[in-house]
């Protein structure tokens, strides 16, 4: 059986479960909700591009969670080691399935199919890179995921032109909450900073949330 990593404790990884466990149900709370919205109100001719890009926002939502919280209750288990692939593989899953959800959608068009295209193309990469080297990447990792994460910053003005103010302001929020949270995980040999990092991470998709059923 594998042992438990050092820089956690039982009690930090009870928290750790328990924290993305509740995340995981508010995603599909989440996700029947946005599927609701784009059937109802999504723009005349365009209810087919909104329940895509929503679902696989949705389902990236669930995706991620799912896997923390499997991962962080598997622990000393055989299977712990390959949820710890899966749950950060589904970080770039959960990147990908946000970007989605403005690129079919408010963004649609030559830049919008260009960031969807890249933002995918870079989360298979990192996936398979993971999959390979598994923990050897986390830092690196980490890097890329901000990097991705920021990648919106060259589709600014397009974005802001065809979403809401309330949308784009909640957009960048979430942005700034992950990025921080991102420098909390850095700190992970401090006691309780991985759980803090849970945090983050769900206040940076509750922010996203909002932004995306506000775009339209």
């Amino acid at each position: 059986m594998n042992k438990l990593p050092k820089p956690y404790r039982l009690s930090e990884e009870i928290a750790n479960a328990i924290t993305h466990g509740i995340a995981a149900f508010l995603s599909i709370a989440g996700l029947v909700i946005l599927i609701t919205r784009a059937v109802l109100h999504a723009p005349e001719g365009e209810t087919a591009y909104y329940v895509t890009a929503f679902s696989i926002f949705g389902f990236s939502m669930v995706f991620l969670y799912l896997m923390s919280t499997l991962y962080h209750s598997l622990l000393k288990t055989k299977a712990y080691s390959v949820f710890e692939r899966l749950d950060h593989s589904a970080i770039y899953v959960l990147i990908a399935g946000t970007y989605t959800a403005y690129c079919l959608t408010a963004l649609r068009g030559t830049v919008g199919w260009w960031i969807f295209g890249i933002i995918w193309g870079l989360a298979a990469a990192g996936i398979s890179l993971y999959a390979v080297f598994g923990s050897k990447l986390r830092y690196i990792s980490l890097f890329t995921y901000i990097g991705m994460g920021w990648i919106i910053v060259f589709a600014a003005d397009p974005l802001k032109a065809v979403v809401s103010e309330d949308s784009w302001v909640l957009l960048l929020a979430g942005g700034i909450v992950y990025t921080v949270g991102a420098g909390v995980y850095a700190l992970k040999k401090i006691k309780w900073t991985h759980p803090v990092w849970h945090l983050f991470v769900m206040g940076g998709t509750i922010l996203h949330f909002f932004s995306i059923l506000k775009s339209f």
